[in-house]
């Protein structure tokens, strides 16, 4: 019989125990080894849900559990960068939750340590999983548009009651029951949360345009509002890459609850301009040379996969495969434009990253 690769999960809240934990326990090669949440009650809720062989309220006593091979990250944004590292440096992979970090230079070093171990870092980036997403990079990286000379990118999201700090009734896109409501603090805390729409969601769609581009933050500007929350439910950020490519990325967290993500890239480049838009499917490429592509695409293929990144953690912790379509270093890209452009909103000036 073969053995069964060993998982441990650090935050076992409302998305990992909706979206996560379900996916892994239809595996018949994964063990879900231990898990770490706060909250006594909850943690043994958890551990018999699921099966853990070991719970306990202190990750690094999760850490020391022999032969775990990878981790899930999924405690509030603040803590990842702390979490993360601790099993990075055990050499372990890690699959953390979005945003990689709040912090730029958090990110950089998560990244660096990853290498340094030759072990995975990924981040559940569910988009990077639709088979139209994977064609566009396929087409980005052959040099589909030529010299990358300005993106568009922006995304909109149901969540405006997660951001003030009430009850949020969306069902969120997971794969199995909600467990757990999502804690208020989590979100609508600027000390736990580390900021607002930007970190929360937008971590996704700059995350899907920097690995889709290659491209690197430089400087950015930017405004944020902030009409009724403590944390920001709008974006608009320009930005410089090191290539001397321009950009714009912009988020609204107020879309109805009964409503889906909008998620538009835009790439323009010497030799044309791909365009990927999520809740209306397309993916279109149009080129000075004529030879344009337009797929016929169904109505949901944009829809959010939430357990692609997953199930790609459990193939790679496992040996199944050496694939990564959700890389550490597209998160850190996220990140450091992000920290920018936060601290543009603070002094009102471009910020370097």
């Amino acid at each position: 019989m073969t053995s069964k690769a060993k998982i441990g999960l650090i935050g076992a809240g409302w998305w990992a125990t909706s979206n996560h934990l379900p996916v892994l326990e239809e595996r018949d090669d994964i063990e879900l080894t231990g898990v770490c949440r706060l909250g006594k009650d909850e943690l043994q809720q958890v551990k018999s849900r699921f099966g853990f062989t070991h719970a306990t309220e202190d990750y690094q006593e999760l850490l020391d559990i022999p032969g775990l091979q990878g981790v899930v990250v999924a405690s509030p944004h603040t803590l990842h960068y702390q979490h993360a590292l601790a099993a990075l440096k055990r050499g372990l992979h890690v699959l953390c939750e979005k945003p990689l970090t709040t912090k730029a230079d958090e990110a950089r070093e998560l990244v660096e340590e990853a290498n340094r171990q030759d072990v995975q870092l990924m981040v559940p980036y569910g988009w990077h999983y639709a088979e139209f997403i994977q064609e566009a990079k396929v087409k980005m990286d052959a040099g589909a548009v030529g010299n990358i000379e300005f993106v568009m990118c922006h995304m909109a999201s149901p969540i405006r009651s997660l951001l003030e700090g009430k009850q949020f009734l969306s069902e969120g896109g997971g794969v199995g029951d909600r467990m757990f409501d999502p804690a208020a603090k989590t979100w609508a805390d600027p000390t736990v949360a580390g900021g607002g729409y930007a970190l929360a969601q937008m971590s996704h769609s700059a995350g899907l345009a920097y690995w889709l581009t290659d491209l690197k933050p430089e400087r950015v500007s930017a405004l944020t509002s902030s009409p009724t929350s403590a944390v920001e439910l709008y974006d608009a950020f320009s930005v410089r890459f090191t290539s001397g490519a321009i950009g714009s990325f912009s988020g609204a967290g107020a879309l109805p609850e009964n409503q889906q993500f909008q998620l538009d890239v835009r790439i323009f480049g010497s030799e044309g301009v791909l365009t990927i838009d999520c809740d209306r499917a397309r993916l279109e490429l149009l080129r000075h040379d004529g030879n344009n592509t337009n797929l016929n695409l169904e109505p949901r293929a944009g829809a959010y996969n939430g357990s692609g990144p997953t199930k790609n953690f459990a193939d790679i912790v496992s040996g199944k495969s050496s694939t990564n379509w959700a890389p550490g270093w597209a998160g850190m890209r996220a990140v450091e434009m992000i920290d920018a452009a936060y601290r543009s909103m603070e002094s009102g000036s471009t910020e370097s990253v």
